[in-house]
């Protein structure tokens, strides 16, 4: 059982194992201010698309001109696959904007990152984050449609992007942790429980099953492939998934260490949260960073709910992936991989 340890490093070091009250204490590390000059290249770019009357979700990086900011976006994109993992454009003077043009401009950001992938059965490329009543016990529904706490996941694409539209009244705080950092811990804590995260475990699909797919995926909670360390993570959807005759049965053991995987992950000397404000834009690199939300209490005035806009995208120059990543990810090509695709799926970016 201890042999996939053998493989891989005892502790990872590199700026995605950082710990949380570091990067609460230099914010500078993982946000950034757009310039005046930046917000006007955006807006530019924004109006110019919207006037062709084409598809938000059809935006090209050929569609998004911005003579200064796109190196920017390239060296962003770099730091977060190769730097700490996340970063956070703040400034959009979203009071300013009407719908369209918010999504025309986080999805032109979104274009110079890289390709943007369907987030539900339906081909939405423009996820919308926000409780709209359903319940996390149903299991067809998604853990984002509600204002519960999370709890530490990952999505199904290389990187995921949120652009705050309406905090909140209290609340919805957004969480971070390092997969390198989790495995640290537990690789000098409990080093038999953490190989048990290597196996197969099954992950509930919540009824957006692929053609010819069983209901449940078998990537394993921890991947180690050419030298990386990736993680596929969502504990709601593993403890589900043993409905299932044909998942894999867990042990005792293996209970346990989801269970210290958890607690590892909700360690406030590993974990760091922030709160989102209006027109910040977040980008987390999903292979080695997990997210999570705090439970919220919303405004009264349906107007004022909290709201947040979501891309997935598949990145260029990106890490390689296991082959077990194919259940989720249908292709595993670099540039062209992630997001949910059934049968009835064609993309689109709907606004409402």
């Amino acid at each position: 059982i201890m042999s996939i340890l053998s493989q891989i490093p005892e502790k990872f070091d590199g700026p995605a194992s950082w710990l949380g009250p570091e990067m609460a204490a230099h914010p500078e590390r993982w946000m950034r201010q757009l310039t005046d000059h930046e917000i006007a290249e955006l807006e530019l770019a924004a109006e110019t698309y919207l006037a062709t009357g084409a598809d938000i979700g059809e935006i090209t990086k050929a569609d998004c001109d911005l003579p200064t900011l796109a190196s920017k976006l390239v060296d962003l994109r770099q730091h977060l696959i190769h730097g700490n993992g996340v970063m956070v454009l703040r400034g959009l003077p979203l009071l300013n904007y009407n719908q369209a043009t918010s999504a025309a401009i986080f999805c032109g950001v979104g274009a110079h990152l890289g390709r943007a992938v369907s987030q539900n059965a339906a081909g939405h490329i423009l996820g919308h984050v926000r409780d709209i009543g359903a319940s996390s016990k149903d299991t067809n529904s998604r853990i984002y449609q509600t204002s519960e706490r999370q709890s530490f996941h990952t999505d199904s694409a290389d990187l995921v992007g949120l652009l705050c539209l309406q905090p909140s009244k209290e609340g919805g705080q957004s969480l971070l942790v390092p997969a390198i950092s989790i495995y640290n811990k537990m690789r000098a804590e409990c080093p038999e429980l953490l190989a048990l995260l290597f196996d197969p475990i099954a992950t509930d699909r919540r009824g957006e099953i692929p053609e010819g797919a069983k209901p449940f995926m078998e990537i394993p909670p921890l991947s180690w492939h050419e030298g990386h360390l990736s993680v596929f993570y969502q504990r709601q959807y593993i403890d589900s998934a043993q409905r299932f005759e044909g998942a894999m049965r867990l042990t005792p053991e293996h209970i346990a260490a989801l269970d210290m995987f958890d607690k590892c992950a909700n360690d406030p000397t590993l974990n760091f949260g922030m709160q989102l404000e209006q027109g910040d834009m977040q980008f987390v690199y999903n292979h080695n960073q997990l997210h999570d939300r705090t439970g919220f209490i919303d405004w009264p005035d349906p107007k004022k709910r909290r709201h947040l806009f979501r891309l997935w995208l598949s990145l260029p120059n990106d890490r390689t992936l296991p082959e077990t990543f194919k259940q989720r990810y249908g292709s595993i090509e670099i540039g062209h991989r992630g997001g949910i695709i059934t049968k009835n799926t064609k993309l689109h970016a709907p606004l409402d």
